[in-house]
């Protein structure tokens, strides 16, 4: 394996149609310390109800290299994390190659995760290496130092972005997520913003319903 990327090769967890016969694909990015196993369960609950009898998205959930796809936290420097950081958005990279390889188009395929995977998510889709139709942050923010000019972010032409996250979430910061907001507003994505008053580091039904409403719509 390539030492620089550390996670390549590794496994990933499935749910609903698989690659070969799906319309859409969905990549699902786990947080810091949890797993692909755990953050696949989440399909269940955002597949949108048109989408259950007969599947139409496949869901995948790539696993980080010990559990953890950048070593620091994500508002220190952004060569602190590499090259772990650099080998995470590479595999996101692979996935959705995979999946335009199986004859999926770009605007039919979404990134979103939680916490560390939220991060990375918003990350993979402000620097766009690759064109996406969706994506979504469940607790995070764009990675880097939030009081220094951050990389670049081209024109994201509309790029449909939910992102939640609660006013008492210590771990991410919520002035960390609104500038995130902003700086995806005005590099031209379409951004969804819900803070939840009182809510720290987790996942409330809101959202979820919020990104399985956005599915919904997408889908059509």
């Amino acid at each position: 394996m390539n030492a620089s990327h550390t996670h390549a090769g590794n496994p990933v967890q499935t749910f609903g149609a698989s690659i070969a016969k799906a319309k859409s694909v969905v990549i699902l990015i786990h947080g810091r310390g949890s797993n692909a196993a755990n953050i696949i369960g989440l399909a269940d609950v955002l597949t949108p109800e048109t989408n259950v009898a007969n599947p139409t998205i496949a869901w995948i959930a790539p696993q980080a290299t010990l559990n953890v796809w950048y070593p620091v936290p994500y508002t220190e420097p952004i060569s602190s994390n590499e090259p772990a950081l650099t080998s995470a958005l590479t595999r996101i990279d692979e996935l959705v190659d995979e999946a335009l390889a199986a004859g999926i188009p770009n605007e039919r395929i979404a990134v979103g995760g939680f916490s560390q995977g939220a991060c990375l998510s918003l990350e993979y889709a402000a620097r766009g290496s690759r064109q996406l139709g969706y994506a979504f942050g469940f607790s995070g923010g764009l990675i880097g130092p939030p009081k220094e000019e951050r990389l670049p972010i081209g024109d994201l032409n509309g790029l449909p972005i939910f992102i939640g996250s609660g006013t008492s979430d210590s771990m991410i910061g919520i002035d960390n997520v609104v500038r995130s907001v902003n700086l995806l507003r005005a590099a031209g994505a379409k951004v969804e913003f819900q803070d939840y008053p009182g809510v720290g580091h987790t996942v409330v039904n809101q959202e979820v319903l919020a990104v399985r409403t956005a599915l919904t719509s997408w889908l059509q």
